[in-house]
């Protein structure tokens, strides 16, 4: 690793630049403008917590990826959580339960985490989950939903939990997204958007970044309906393959330097709106940030995982605490070797490498 990149500087800069984007884009939300000064306040207070953490030789990640739920009532094809198997149709047995759910928000917020991204399944599944969510005030909770749960009880809690944002899953046009969701997908959302800017809420859109779709959904056409509708964020996730046969969809260098120019005239063109790429330019933050370095994934059993593409882990939450959890073997092996920092063909560096990531796991067993 370059010993010059700090990547304490490098997450807490990168924090600040979201929470500030997310500022500039609810500045004529008076109710969201509010809330944003507050945690504005509350994420700086975080950053000291992990600052003051880092010069003792720990490493606090400020993201945490939950999934919440197995179960999710849409078959997208190319899902990598059900070629996983890690998505069903039903509920399975042995989740985490709402009240460790809420034991794990408190451990983060005592950590200093400062976003914990709801993901599933399908998260709105999960009412009381996000619930409890939405009583951790220092807490943002992007919620990233396929959308089609989102009735008139959850548009009371989400105007009253301002620190909960439905971050809807949406492909491009309505027959892009129609393709890869189902029939009437695209509409279900498009209504969503309308009253979500009809009761003043602030909400962003989830893009999964394919070989066919990088230019559409980059397009001025397509991201200024989703401004029009109200959007104040767009997330760009680059397709991870989940087959030999998907791996031509994966972006390559190509289209990822043209998603990155992209996004960085967007940001400079159009502040009322959030960009976000992920795993985005991995080489400007000194490798991949999975693992504990940025961010680590909790499954809905209580997995401690990598990243919720490398569905590896050697301990559960369930009898261990958050912090004993991201100090795992194997956090502690991807962090200290060489696997997060190597190059790779495609957008995540741990699913090209999950040989590697394997014979870590079979090694702490023994």
């Amino acid at each position: 690793m370059n010993e010059s990149f700090d990547l304490q500087n490098y997450l807490i800069e990168g924090v600040e630049r979201v929470v500030s984007e997310a500022l500039k884009a609810t500045l004529k939300n008076p109710r969201e403008s509010a809330f944003m000064l507050k945690f504005a306040a509350a994420s700086r207070a975080a950053s000291k917590k992990r600052r003051a953490a880092e010069d003792k030789g720990e490493h606090i990640p400020p993201f945490l990826i939950a999934s919440i739920t197995s179960k999710c009532n849409l078959h997208c094809a190319g899902c990598y959580s059900r070629c996983n198997h890690a998505t069903t149709d039903t509920e399975p047995v042995g989740q985490l339960t709402t009240e460790e759910w809420l034991r794990i928000f408190d451990e983060a917020d005592d950590l200093g985490i400062s976003f914990i991204l709801l993901a599933g399944g399908e998260p709105m599944l999960r009412r009381s989950v996000i619930e409890a969510a939405g009583r951790k005030q220092n807490i943002l909770f992007p919620i990233f939903t396929n959308g089609t749960h989102i009735d008139d009880r959850y548009l009371e809690l989400l105007d009253k939990c301002r620190n909960l944002v439905p971050i809807m899953s949406i492909e491009g046009n309505r027959q892009t997204t129609d393709a890869r969701r189902g029939e009437g997908v695209y509409d279900t959302l498009v209504s969503n958007m309308e009253r979500f800017k009809k009761r003043g809420l602030i909400f962003g859109a989830s893009v999964t970044v394919t070989t066919h779709n990088y230019k559409e959904v980059c397009s001025g056409e397509f991201l200024g309906g989703l401004a029009n509708r109200g959007c104040k964020a767009v997330i760009f996730v680059e397709y991870v393959p989940v087959s030999s046969e998907s791996k031509e969809l994966a972006p390559t260098d190509k289209e990822r330097e043209y998603l990155q120019k992209k996004i960085a005239y967007l940001r400079s063109a159009h502040p009322e709106m959030v960009y976000i790429a992920f795993p985005g330019d991995e080489k400007s933050s000194g490798g991949c940030v999975a693992a504990g370095r940025g961010f680590f994934h909790i499954n809905s059993h209580g997995g401690a995982e990598p990243c919720p593409f490398s569905p590896y882990s050697d301990v559960n939450i369930k009898n261990s605490s958050l912090r004993d959890a991201m100090h795992s073997p194997l956090f502690t092996a991807l962090q200290s070797g060489e696997i997060l920092l190597d190059d790779h063909e495609g957008g995540c560096v741990l699913y090209e490498k999950r040989e590697l990531v394997e014979a870590l796991i079979a090694r702490s067993d023994n």
